[in-house]
């Protein structure tokens, strides 16, 4: 089938569709690229939808709710604190670090308290004001756009964005014209090459791209980047890669990834996705850390906003 908007990464327009439902059972057609293997909406919304959908009713429709909840909060700040100490090592004492996409703020935070001047920007909403009231997090409602075009950062962070732009070439070369020469850029998304859900619960109408590594790569190399170092393995439920501004934009695909990527789909399926290994291990894993959680965040949460409102500064809330 053609597409009225060419692939984001290869600029063809030939695709094949592989789902018509998103994971609530509602229509949402996902094809595949015939030449790079990169998975998309087959309707790319507009900038004017987007910046709608998540000024608005995004939160409450993605997360299920409006407010971030104690789980949420606790979850993110142990996220933020993991990649910090991943990358952390990489980025110049006291270097200024922009997230892309804060939300709750809690990475931003992190960051700060370990010394960077870390800042981010978000389309708004709760949770960004859960951000500024209560974390006292550096975060303000601004599109990439909006920013101004010098090279003022050593790190910028995209958790859980990459996959919401309409046009990640274009995000990742703004981005590269924020950074100063050897930049560093964190993506982390969800890898669609490791069976995270079963296939009728992969797609929805947030996440406008699906990516597996080389569709990740190919990216960061579009936009101006070269892999530096990848986190995690191939069963991680998300990717996890640090990219190093670079002076070269490479445009190259492989023109086996469709292949690749189709193959790996169908161990999302339901019998191959239910009968695997680690499903019950993961299961059982799962539901037991959701209880654990459910238990141990408020308390984590009301010595978290302590820390943050100055009454004790450290570098870990509990």
């Amino acid at each position: 089938m053609k597409t009225e908007i060419p692939c984001d990464l290869c600029g063809r327009n030939i695709f094949d569709r592989i789902a018509d439902r998103d994971r609530d059972n509602r229509p949402l057609d996902t094809v595949i690229c015939t030449n790079c293997g990169l998975v998309r909406h087959a309707d790319v919304p507009s900038e004017e939808d987007l910046a709608t959908f998540y000024s608005g009713s995004y939160r409450e429709e993605y997360n299920g709710e409006k407010t971030p909840g104690p789980r949420r909060v606790m979850r993110a700040w142990l996220n933020g604190e993991r990649i910090c100490r991943q990358i952390s090592s990489a980025i110049p004492a006291g270097a200024k670090i922009l997230e892309v996409g804060a939300g709750i703020g809690c990475t931003v935070k992190v960051f700060e308290q370990a010394g960077f001047r870390a800042e981010g920007i978000d389309p708004g909403g709760e949770f960004l004001t859960y951000s500024r009231e209560r974390l006292r997090a550096n975060v303000t409602i601004c599109s990439l756009d909006d920013l101004p075009g010098t090279s003022q950062f050593d790190a910028v962070l995209l958790i859980h964005v990459i996959e919401h732009l309409r046009s990640p070439v274009n995000a990742l070369r703004r981005i590269a014209g924020l950074l100063k020469p050897d930049g560093l850029l964190y993506v982390e998304c969800p890898n669609l090459q490791a069976p995270f859900a079963s296939r009728r619960r992969l797609f929805h109408y947030a996440h406008i791209h699906n990516l597996v590594p080389e569709t990740l790569q190919q990216f960061g190399a579009a936009g101006g980047f070269e892999l530096q170092q990848r986190f995690g393995d191939g069963q991680d439920p998300n990717l996890q890669m640090l990219f190093r501004k670079t002076s070269d934009v490479i445009l190259k695909t492989d023109p086996l990834n469709a292949q690749r990527t189709l193959k790996g789909l169908r161990r999302t399926d339901f019998l191959p996705y239910h009968l695997r290994a680690r499903y019950m291990i993961d299961r059982v894993r799962k539901v037991s850390s959701y209880a654990r959680e459910q238990l141990r965040a408020q308390a984590f949460v009301e010595r978290l906003i302590d820390n943050c409102s100055g009454s004790q500064i450290g570098s870990r809330a509990a």
